[in-house]
C-alpha cells in the first residue's frame, strides 16, 4: 500500500471536519425538534452525549493526520535539501 500523498491527506482532513460540523448540525436540528418532555430531555441529553464523543473520535483523527501530513513534509524538506 502506498502512503498517500500530503495533498490527500489534506483534503481528508477537510472531509473529517466537515463531519463533524455535520454532526453538530443534525444533533441541533434533533434537540430542537424534540418535545419539551421528561423524554425528550432525555433524548437530548442522549444525543448531545453521543455527539460529542463522535466529534471527539474524529478531532482526534484529524489531529493524527494533521501530524502525519506534517511529518511527510517535513521528510520531503529534508530529502530536497539533502539533494541540493
Amino acid at each position: 500500500m502506498r502512503t498517500p500523498t500530503t495533498s490527500e491527506i489534506r483534503t481528508a482532513i477537510q472531509v473529517l471536519k466537515r463531519l463533524g460540523e455535520h454532526i453538530n448540525h443534525n444533533t441541533a436540528n434533533v434537540i430542537i425538534d424534540l418535545p419539551e418532555t421528561r423524554f425528550g430531555d432525555h433524548v437530548a441529553a442522549r444525543a448531545k452525549v453521543v455527539s460529542i464523543d463522535q466529534i471527539t473520535r474524529i478531532h482526534t483523527v484529524a489531529t493524527q493526520l494533521e501530524k502525519w501530513r506534517d511529518d511527510l513534509l517535513q521528510q520531503r524538506r529534508q530529502s530536497v535539501s539533502h539533494h541540493v
